[in-house]
Order: C-alpha cells, then structure tokens, then sequence
C-alpha cells in the first residue's frame, strides 16, 4: 500500500477523533497526516491515495478551510489518484442537505479526473435529501455524531476494511 495522505483539519475535534481512529486501522506507518488548513498544493499533489474528511457546515455547505484550499488545486488533474471520503452531518438538524460536503468534495474531485472509492449504504440513516448521495449510496463514509455516535466505530472500521483493497 503506497502512503496514504490524510487531509483534515487538525482544529475540529470530532473529525480528529475520527482521524485517530482511521490511522489506528490503516497502520501509522501507511498514513500521513496533514492539515488542510496549511496544506499547500505541492503537498496535495504530492500522494497517490488520500483520505479527506470534510464536515458539512450550516446549510450543506464546505467548512472555510476546504473552500480556500480547493482553488490551489483547481486546475490540476488528478487522474491516476484515489481518493476516500469521510465526513460528518446532522441528519435531525438539517435532513435536506446531510453531509453535503461529501457530494461537493466528489464533485470536485471526479471533474479533475480522480477516482473515489469508499461508497457506504444509505440504510440506517433518515434525511430528506444529500448531495452526497448516489442511489443508495453515499460517496462516502457518513458519520452522524449528533444522532447516532453508537454507530461510529462499527461504521469506521468496515469503510477502513473496504478502502484497504483500493488502496
């Protein structure tokens, strides 16, 4: 497995605490971690494999920090890059755009050539409506801390189980 770049922000709480848990999974060795919030595009550009983990802000919306990173790597390609997707929403709070940041990281990534992989079921979740659903799927890993945070860990570990082979 070639090293994995995991890009968060090291200032929220709840996606650290996940971040931690997906590094225990995938073997320290094999990830490096990297703050999104002074990440550069030649870091970026620098991995193969990545995880990004993206909570869904107010009304479906990217949190600031992927909103200013993201034009830094607006016009390159990412073809032959595989990317995995986390994240968090509320789907009590705001059921008509649970973890829309997921669809609208996938929909930046898929335009510039890049692969996603990591698709969860929508089964067990109640929302109205997500851009970062496709059929039954979501393009993936939701996480609902709000609602359902006894669901988490088992959640985590089978999405780590899964993007071990496409990595």
């Amino acid at each position: 497995m070639k090293k994995i770049g995991l890009f968060y922000s090291f200032n929220s709480v709840k996606t650290r605490q996940q971040a931690d848990k997906i590094i225990k999974l995938l073997g320290e060795k094999n990830v490096e971690k990297v703050n999104v919030e002074e990440a550069t595009q030649e870091q970026f550009m620098g991995f193969t494999n990545y995880i990004l983990a993206v909570p869904t802000w107010f009304d479906g919306e990217l949190p600031n920090y992927w909103d200013e990173f993201l034009p830094s790597v607006e016009d390159d390609s990412l073809k032959g890059k595989t990317f995995a997707l986390y994240g968090g929403g509320d789907q009590k709070g705001y059921p008509e755009n649970f973890v829309d940041g997921l669809g609208h990281l996938a929909e930046f990534i898929e335009a510039r050539g890049g692969k996603i992989v990591g698709f969860t079921s929508t089964d067990g979740y109640t929302f109205e409506g997500s851009r970062a659903q496709r059929g039954d799927k979501f393009v993936g890993l939701a996480l609902d801390i709000e609602n359902q945070s006894a669901l988490s860990n088992e959640r985590i570990e089978k999405w780590v189980e899964d993007i071990k082979k496409e990595f």
